[in-house]
């Protein structure tokens, strides 16, 4: 981890602590995403997790919730759960859908367009076969195919 990630870490967790709550029971991943997700914006970031504190507390009382139960589930997803897409790989995609791509693609915002790949040359379907394994890839792709919630995947490696 970066000395200027580890230090605004250490000061959203000051101004989450004088906004009353506490951080102790939460990791510096699960920080680190509240502060991705408002561009290291740390008096931001603290407001946004003190405000999934809030509503964690509220709406999952048992440490789990039906989604059905969830009113506006994009809505909550958006707010209490950022960044959460490491990556998104769209394959097999016709022509005409990359056109519309980057049609629309410029009403979603820089990181999370970063983080979508359309796979439609060589190159790019290289890159996908290295990002999610072998053992992961689609028959068409031809590799083994393997259901994805049976994908191990590694844990992130800290800078």
């Amino acid at each position: 981890m970066e000395k200027s990630q580890e230090l605004a870490l250490t000061q959203m967790r000051k101004s989450v602590e004088k906004l009353g709550f506490s951080t102790e029971k939460y990791g510096d991943p699960t920080l680190m995403r509240f502060l991705i997700a408002k561009s290291m914006d740390i008096e931001k970031a603290a407001k946004m997790f003190v405000q999934w504190l809030k509503w964690r507390s509220s709406m999952v009382p048992n440490g789990f919730i039906a989604e059905s139960e969830v009113p506006d589930e994009l809505e909550a997803r958006k707010s209490y759960y950022p960044e959460r897409l490491a990556k998104l790989y769209i394959l097999h995609m016709p022509r005409f859908f990359v056109s519309f791509w980057k049609m629309i693609c410029r009403f979603i915002d820089k990181p999370t367009k970063e983080k979508i790949v359309i796979v439609t040359n060589e190159d790019e379907k290289k890159c996908f076969v290295e990002e999610v394994g072998e053992e992961a890839v689609p028959v068409e792709y031809k590799a083994k195919l393997t259901a994805i919630q049976d994908v191990q995947v590694p844990p992130l490696m800290e800078a």
